[in-house]
């Protein structure tokens, strides 16, 4: 998984002193990994043999793509059917603009197709030039990917025509079903971060832990931007030290995609000296088996010269400080 994180200050320019603003253009990107079970799995193995395959309820209609339920009785659906990969345009959108990882890169329609034996739609691209080359009930046909692997891409697009091009035949072993799917996820959005969030964000970035102070006395770090329990601004700020102990803990043993830290190491909530609220972060510096609850620990800030806008990762990790742990009674509210 990456995420795009960089944050660049602006400011308003009403002629006033108006308080500067950070917002940072984010992207979060991964791949999704997920099972399909053994309906959908069944439709994307024949669209990997360049077939497409419904499923017929109790009331007689024709599903594409397959539903596992029925409709109406909610039993499973088992009753597999073929139906051709040449229909009728049921409905349509144009889309002027296409976005990253569409299926053109040129002006396209999408539509609900109904495919000839079917009697729901299905939803697909359909490649043609203008808005005015599409209309409900246009005759189209299946594009078919030239190398096919068990996803809805195996069907490229739709295209005017009333003559399948499917495979004559196909050497792909059916009896391998398709299981599982891979989904890639890329999200990018701008965030702005509220006033007491830009205080914090420019307190870490000059070296310093900035906390607020709700109106019941209750430090919060990092702050947010209003009372949880009265919805006020909270803009009593309070500078914290960058030590603290450790309330609970977690050790991560199990590899992930992206996982910048080899296992097993600790995930633990920390709860600075003067705060309230604790917060997640790593501990390192020790063997996994020493961190426990109450154990006192100090930030390890990475080089100055790394410092940025991005938050709590201008600290590395928390480390041991080597003090007695503090007794349970003093933190036992905070859990």
């Amino acid at each position: 998984m990456t995420q795009g994180n960089t944050i660049a200050g602006t400011i308003s320019d009403d002629g006033g002193a108006t308080p500067e603003v950070l917002a940072a253009e984010l992207r979060l990107k991964f791949d999704y990994t997920r099972s399909v079970g053994p309906t959908i799995g069944r439709f994307l193995t024949g669209l990997r043999s360049g077939r497409v395959v419904g499923v017929r309820g109790s009331d007689g209609r024709v599903l594409v793509p397959p539903a596992e339920y029925d409709p109406v009785t909610a039993e499973p659906l088992t009753d597999f059917v073929d139906v051709a990969d040449v229909g009728t345009v049921a409905t349509w959108s144009w889309v002027r603009e296409p976005l990253p990882g569409q299926p053109f890169d040129r002006p396209f329609a999408y539509a609900l197709i109904r495919l000839d034996g079917a009697d729901t739609g299905l939803l697909h691209a359909v490649d043609v030039a203008s808005p005015d080359d599409i209309h409900t009930g246009l005759r189209v046909r299946a594009r078919w990917a030239a190398g096919r692997s068990g996803g809805i891409h195996d069907i490229e697009c739709f295209e005017p025509g009333e003559t399948s091009t499917a495979p004559a035949d196909s050497a792909v072993d059916e009896s391998v079903p398709v299981t599982a799917i891979v989904t890639p996820v890329d999200l990018r959005y701008k965030h702005t971060a509220s006033p007491q969030e830009t205080e914090f964000l420019k307190a870490i970035a000059d070296g310093r832990l900035l906390g607020a102070r709700a109106t019941d006395g209750k430090v919060y770090f990092p702050p947010r931007g209003a009372d949880p329990r009265t919805g006020e601004a909270t803009d009593d700020y309070v500078e914290l030290p960058d030590t603290g102990i450790v309330t609970t803990f977690c050790i991560v043993n199990v590899p992930f995609q992206g996982q910048r830290i080899k296992p097993p190491y600790v995930a633990a909530y920390v709860l600075l000296d003067g705060a309230d609220i604790p917060f997640l972060h790593l501990v390192l510096g020790c063997d996994v088996t020493e961190v426990r609850m109450g154990m006192r620990v100090k930030g390890s800030w990475k080089p100055r010269a790394e410092w940025t806008y991005d938050g709590l990762d201008n600290i590395s990790h928390f480390e041991p400080t080597g003090e007695p742990d503090a007794e349970y009674e003093t933190y036992s509210h905070h859990l």
